[in-house]
């Protein structure tokens, strides 16, 4: 497994080995030891798996507030996504910024998101799916997020508010400056 860096050093990016032959490929996807080796000593209770049909799906800015706050770990299997992580957690160095990472099947990586992170995406490829593990059950008593198009975000986004495929309930996300602050960062 091979660690990149990020700009926001809490999300981290990991690329996974293929062993391949003439059959296909074989790869470890998850080891929580080599998590841990890593700095991520998440423990995961819950896989999800997103299918979108078409190009410029947006899921999210989402994130679940405290007491059931999420940390994913998120993969593509199929297709490809832009995948988006806001800092939420008021006092972090890095509140209020922003990392793009592009997922997909050929790059096959995953991001881990921490808790007190927005997370969302855009489908850069029709009939794209994810899969990401969560650490705390969906909880929709905590269910929160950021409108995905705030523009004081400044996130550089591969479709308009025009042609974007997304949910009214994900429309009526609050901005990010509206926020309750409900992530503290500890360092």
């Amino acid at each position: 497994m091979e660690i990149t860096a990020l700009d926001i050093p809490d999300v981290k990016l990991f690329s996974l080995r293929r062993h391949a032959d003439k059959r296909g490929f074989f790869s470890e996807i998850y080891n929580s030891a080599a998590l841990r080796e890593a700095g991520v000593v998440t423990s995961f209770v819950q896989d999800n798996y997103s299918f979108s049909f078409a190009v410029g799906t947006v899921r999210g800015l989402h994130f679940q507030v405290p007491p059931a706050a999420q940390a994913k770990l998120v993969m593509v299997f199929s297709g490809r996504i832009l995948d988006v992580v806001v800092d939420c957690r008021k006092g972090s160095p890095t509140y209020g910024r922003h990392v793009a990472v592009e997922l997909s099947r050929d790059s096959w990586s995953q991001l881990y998101v921490p808790e007190g992170f927005a997370h969302g995406f855009c489908t850069l490829e029709a009939d794209t799916s994810v899969l990401y593990k969560v650490s705390t059950p969906y909880a929709p008593k905590f269910d929160s997020g950021v409108l995905w198009s705030d523009p004081d975000l400044g996130i550089e986004w591969p479709v308009g508010a025009d042609a974007a495929v997304i949910t009214d309930k994900d429309l009526a996300l609050p901005r990010f400056r509206d926020l309750a602050d409900p992530f503290h960062y500890r360092s």
